[in-house]
């Protein structure tokens, strides 16, 4: 039997220096540089070795790789999965220190040197010297490397039960890996007769507010959806600004009523949903004129919990309506006014705003200009694949159908742009109900650490593909308002009603995840951390 190579806290730190350095941004070809990188690291080991159908690449639909490594007990179904992403976001916020982001060592040591231009906090962490600076340490790298020696514990005969590591590319975007991953998962249940107990992820843990140094574990993870609004006016010369409507003021009305709308929060026992914020907001001129800009557009990031697709879709056309109310009496208080100033009854029509959504609208044209325009319309969209992102192909393909309809303007159109996040949330399953009270009671007396247990992960995290609460005949709300699905973006919505597992996320502490001083506590990580977790296993297989 060969030596562990993935145990010590000193194989650990070089594990995850060795993952870090490969710099894994989304969408770059690193990302499949680091699957196979992972796929080699447990390639050394003996099971692997003997058992290679057991460790897999599998793409996804744009040439991308997930990795799966199943070690398979004999005639035993129980079946943990870990899953974590191998995909961090980008380096620019490093400034003079990019070249070092993906150095860790290097990079702990140079801001050493530099301590005095960070914040007290991060000051006492340097000196410290327990904790390791670098991007992707903490999100989510550290998480992969503890799950990686989880699997070697299980190839050396460990526990009594199943393990099936799942890592993924593109959890920071669109999520491309774990929803390519669902499927595989489900047929691997079939291929190797595996009973799925627990879904074991390990993002770490995230703040409630500044300052928090509180310990979580997670029993779901928190849905997101970006809903879009794209608002069309009507076109004038900026010297008679009263005959057409800018779509910039409907925009800011848009703004006015979404933005930190607390009427989407949702509460739960001990957490609350933050409101909702944009995420991107502009108008659709492309050039300079003395035009006024008639279309305009905003995404905005909304979190959920318990509240479903189609009450939300509800509450965003009445916000949507709300918005083009008082766009109405705003233009007809400002032309009163300005008639006032020049003593002049009426200088202005008035203005009559509508609101529909992406369904509608291309239903009307559909039925007002015929299927063979409409999907040449589409056509000359989907060209554009390649140039444009989901976010940006979902903005043209309603700015399309806004300009080929314009004559049911002034509108606003709500439509969604991908991704979509469902909330997950498993806190009523036995197992997770006796873990989470077992791993508190043990991190207590073995590690002297006390643990809140809360619903959500704030984070957002691929475990929000794990199952499915919502019906699958509500979920048309959603769908028939993506411009993009199923040409660019789905979702597996089917196989995830039957891949419905109990979740718990329970990870490492860091601090400043997507930010320069992004860290992670060493110790916590790889000596607490790793006991912990071994000892979760041990639990659900012994009670399951």
């Amino acid at each position: 039997m060969t030596q562990p190579i993935m145990q010590t806290k000193e194989q650990l730190v070089d594990l995850l220096c060795e993952l870090v350095e490969v710099k894994s941004i989304t969408g770059t070809h690193e990302e499949i540089d680091i699957a196979q990188k992972v796929k080699e690291k447990l390639g050394q080991l003996d099971y692997f070795k003997q058992n290679p159908d057991m460790l897999q690449l599998h793409p996804t639909e744009d040439g991308r790789f997930f990795v799966t490594a199943l070690h398979k007990k004999e005639n035993v179904k129980k079946t943990v999965i870990l899953i974590s992403h191998f995909d961090v976001v980008d380096v620019e916020d490093y400034g003079p220190l990019k070249e070092y982001a993906f150095n860790p060592k290097a990079l702990t040591e140079l801001m050493k040197q530099r301590k005095d231009e960070y914040d007290p906090r991060v000051q006492a962490d340097l000196e410290s010297g327990e904790w390791l600076f670098g991007r992707g340490t903490m999100d989510m790298k550290c998480g992969l490397t503890v799950h990686m020696s989880l699997i070697e514990r299980a190839c050396s005969g460990q526990f009594d039960g199943n393990l099936l590591l799942l890592t993924v590319p593109d959890e920071e975007v669109n999520s491309v890996g774990m929803r390519a991953a669902v499927p595989a998962l489900v047929k691997m249940a079939e291929t190797y007769d595996l009973e799925y107990e627990l879904v074991l992820n390990s993002e770490p843990i995230f703040s409630l507010y500044p300052g928090d140094e509180n310990h979580y574990m997670y029993t779901g993870s928190i849905g997101k959806l970006l809903p879009g609004f794209l608002c069309y006016g009507q076109e004038t010369h900026v010297g008679e600004p009263f005959s057409g409507l800018n779509a910039t003021l409907m925009s800011a009305m848009v703004a006015m009523e979404m933005e930190l709308n607390t009427s989407f929060c949702e509460m739960a026992p001990s957490q609350e949903s933050p409101p909702p914020t944009a995420q991107f907001q502009r108008d659709l001129k492309t050039d300079y004129s003395v035009q006024i800009p008639h279309r305009s557009v905003s995404l905005y990031n909304l979190l959920l919990m318990e509240r479903s697709v189609e009450k939300t879709v509800d509450m965003l056309l009445e916000t949507a309506g709300t918005a083009a109310r008082k766009i109405e009496e705003f233009y007809a208080l400002r032309a009163e006014q300005y008639a006032q100033l020049h003593g002049k009854e009426d200088i202005s029509k008035k203005v009559s705003v509508s609101v529909y959504t992406f369904d509608q609208l291309r239903n009307y044209a559909i039925s007002t200009f015929g299927k063979e325009h409409v999907q040449a319309l589409e056509g000359r969209v989907w060209m554009r694949k390649g140039e444009l992102g989901n976010r940006e192909l979902s903005i043209q393909l309603v700015d399309e159908y806004a300009v080929l309809c314009n004559e049911l303007g002034p509108m606003i159109v709500l439509f969604f742009a991908p991704p979509f996040y469902p909330a997950v949330e498993t806190s009523h399953y036995p197992i997770i109900q006796g873990l989470t009270k077992e791993m508190t009671n043990y991190a207590e007396r073995t590690h002297e650490i006390s643990f809140t247990s809360l619903q959500y992960f704030n984070g957002i995290s691929d475990l929000s593909y794990v199952g499915l609460k919502e019906e699958l005949s509500g979920i048309a709300a959603y769908t028939g308002n993506v411009p993009v699905w199923d040409i660019t973006y789905s979702i597996p919505f089917e196989e995830l009603k039957k891949f419905d597992v109990p979740v718990l996320n329970f990870g490492p502490v860091g601090r400043d995840a997507h930010q320069q001083t992004e860290r992670l506590h060493v110790d916590y990580a790889f000596v607490k951390l790793k006991d912990m977790l071994e000892h979760l296993l041990y639990t659900v297989f012994k009670t399951t």
